[in-house]
């Protein structure tokens, strides 16, 4: 009996191990569960704070094409404006002393007149010194008119010349708000994508360091621009679709193939600008170079598809970080104003190539 006692215990503790253990396994497998839950809720949560940052810096690169060429635009306008001004102010000058010239004429025309008038010789015993008295009389009174006349002319081309300089004015003034407005916009999007950045920026430093070493050891563009790396040579040799716009807005002074002032041959186009014109990527593309470079200013290589590179030089300031990507028009930054001349070099694999077959000409009726 006791034995059977004993082992009614000890079973008893067996079945109540089984019992225990399981309702213990159960409790933290059902934490466990929750935490995973729980993980896989803030995966989510972050994944999906991942898409919308990506949204939000797709939608600023676009919004800052489009306000780049906003402001280009604008500056562009306002410069003609300035022109026509200008050339409207050298016109009225040019008037003036036109008119000044015909107020001589008319003033010596009516002293010749009234120097007639007070001297008559009509009561002349010959017929010789009256006509010839008549000459000079109605020369003068030709000449009278003829200044009257041209007077005349000249002061109604001044009324109209003020009139339409008092117009582009207005217009320069009433630009000036909405240019105001619009490089405000602009600069606010710059700082917003310097925000988006941030991990970027964070990782600067390393690469930054590597590439002054590739500036100091590259004896000149064409060796920095090899040396930064390019996208992957393949058989499709395109660049673009289609004629793509240049970096800056300005006028050709230089081709490819053109000799330089130092009489060597360009292996790139030179493009002048305006002041501090903004500077935008040519096409899409990854920044491989931001940075100052001997002899060349602030410059900027971008790498873009089929192994492609553009190098852009002499700018004033960068709003660009190695290893961004950059959509087609996107600012980049703005040129120097002291240096207001762009070379545009356009390199595959090791061998420079004629601009021309990539982007359209720039206008060579630009203000500046």
């Amino acid at each position: 009996m006791r034995s059977m006692g004993r082992f009614k215990v000890i079973f008893s503790s067996i079945m109540c191990g089984f019992i225990i253990n399981p309702c213990f396994s159960n409790t933290e497998l059902i934490k466990i569960q929750n935490q995973i839950k729980q993980t896989e809720q803030q995966n989510k949560k972050l994944e999906q704070q991942i898409i919308t940052s990506v949204k939000d810096m797709e939608q600023t690169k676009k919004k800052l094409v489009k306000a780049a060429n906003q402001v280009s635009d604008l500056e562009e306008q306002r410069s003609a404006m300035a022109k026509r001004i200008a050339e409207l102010d050298a016109q009225r000058d040019i008037i003036n002393k036109d008119l000044s010239k015909s107020y001589d004429g008319i003033s010596d025309a009516t002293s010749s007149i009234l120097f007639i008038a007070s001297n008559p010789t009509f009561d002349s015993e010959t017929m010789h010194e009256y006509v010839l008295t008549s000459v000079v009389l109605a020369s003068a009174a030709d000449q009278f008119d003829e200044q009257i006349m041209d007077a005349t002319q000249k002061i109604k081309e001044l009324d109209k010349i003020r009139e339409e300089r008092a117009i582009e004015k207005e217009k320069l003034d009433r630009s000036a708000k909405k240019y105001t407005n619009e490089k405000n916009n602009l600069d606010k999007l710059l700082k917003t994508r310097s925000a988006q950045n941030v991990k970027l920026k964070n990782q600067q430093l390393a690469i930054q360091e590597k590439l002054r070493t590739l500036s100091a050891q590259a004896k000149n563009i064409s060796e920095l621009s090899a040396g930064v790396g390019s996208s992957e040579m393949s058989g499709d040799t395109r660049f673009s679709r289609r004629k793509l716009t240049p970096p800056v807005r300005g006028k050709l002074v230089v081709k490819y193939g053109e000799k330089t002032a130092l009489g060597l041959k360009s292996d790139g186009w030179r493009i002048h600008t305006r002041g501090t014109t903004i500077v935008t990527a040519p096409a899409d593309g990854v920044v491989k170079f931001a940075d100052n470079f001997r002899g060349f200013g602030k410059v900027i290589i971008m790498s873009h598809k089929n192994g492609y590179n553009t190098v852009m030089t002499n700018m004033g300031e960068i709003d660009a970080l190695v290893g961004q990507e950059f959509l087609a028009g996107e600012p980049l930054g703005r040129m120097n104003e002291n240096r207001p001349e762009m070379y545009l070099e356009v390199r595959r694999g090791n061998k420079s190539v004629d601009p021309a077959w990539i982007f359209n000409e720039p206008k060579h009726n630009l203000f500046f």
